[in-house]
């Protein structure tokens, strides 16, 4: 998919997972994990492909020091707009998710999340990936990804668990999850998205 394109029409209906309730119950209930007998702060977490910073806003409002990034200026800019309104810390990088250490992003993540980068690569990006965000992160990480499952379809490419496991060898998949997604009818017909949570954590 091209977000460039996309976000300078206005087209980003990824964002109205913000507004659709069984998807932010899930991702609440995903981070309440990553916290559970915990105290803030909880340290550093990076929001991969942040887009206009819905959940990189909402992790800074739970006490994770956060940090978003993200290739398409017009989407950085609205969530500018988003973390001045919610009056949150979150810091936001111009960069690809695929060369994260040329953006200078950090290290030391515990929280990495992709709420839907992955599963749009195809396999040299994913495994560009999978070695950037393995460079970023903590030895004792966990990275929570979305991905829809792979087949032909419009607009997303799609990853299955294979594609995953070969991104991040050196990383274990713990749990796999439904989202909880919901697409108007005539475009859940048409993309049929079947969104999972993968939780993988660093070996």
């Amino acid at each position: 998919m091209h977000y460039q394109l996309a976000y300078s029409i206005g087209f980003h209906p990824w964002e109205d997972a913000a507004t659709d309730q069984p998807f932010v119950d899930k991702i609440s209930e995903l981070f309440d994990r990553e916290q559970e007998g915990r105290e803030p702060p909880f340290g550093p977490a990076l929001d991969l492909g942040t887009g206009s910073g819905i959940w990189a806003v909402e992790l800074a409002k739970r006490g994770w020091q956060v940090t978003g990034v993200d290739l398409v200026p017009k989407a950085l800019r609205r969530a500018e707009d988003r973390v001045k309104q919610a009056g949150v810390d979150v810091r936001l990088v111009h960069g690809d998710v695929t060369d994260l250490r040329a953006a200078d992003v950090g290290d030391g993540y515990r929280l990495i999340v992709d709420s839907g980068t992955f599963h749009d690569f195809g396999p040299e990006q994913q495994q560009a990936m999978g070695r950037e965000v393995t460079a970023v992160a903590a030895a004792d990480a966990t990275l929570l990804l979305i991905a829809w499952p792979r087949r032909r379809r419009p607009l997303i490419r799609g990853a299955d668990r294979d594609e995953i496991e070969r991104a991040f060898p050196d990383w274990t998949i713990t749990g796999v999850e439904p989202s909880h997604f919901t697409l108007p009818k005539l475009m859940e017909a048409v993309l049929r998205p079947d969104e999972q949570w993968y939780r993988l954590r660093r070996r």
